[in-house]
């Protein structure tokens, strides 16, 4: 029986976790201001996302595509520590409630 009450709290709380998290992602943020050396760099990495996008890969070796992957994973860390935030992944997420549901 208690293993059931357990059980059941652990889905509850794991339920409100998901909606909460979903619904952080969806509010307005509001856009936070740029330099104009950041604006410069952001630009720059537009241009070369674009410039990656309308390449032809299909004649690049397996080490250049996997050069370009890279730069773009780069490239995308970049522009999110540019704007600033905190993200956390799902699974981040349900840690931390199981951290505090075994501490409370």
């Amino acid at each position: 029986m208690k293993k059931f009450i357990y059980t059941l709290a652990l889905v509850f709380t794991l339920g409100i976790g998901f909606n909460t998290a979903s619904a952080t992602e969806k509010s307005a943020k509001a856009p936070t201001e740029l330099t104009a050396d950041q604006q410069v760099q952001l630009e720059r990495i537009k241009n070369r996302v674009e410039e990656i996008k309308e390449m032809d890969k299909s004649n690049l070796t397996r080490a250049e595509k996997k050069a370009l992957k890279s730069e773009l994973k780069e490239m995308k860390n970049q522009a999110r520590a540019m704007n600033g935030g905190v993200y956390l992944s799902v699974g981040a997420i349900i840690i931390i409630i199981l951290l505090l549901i075994l501490i409370l």
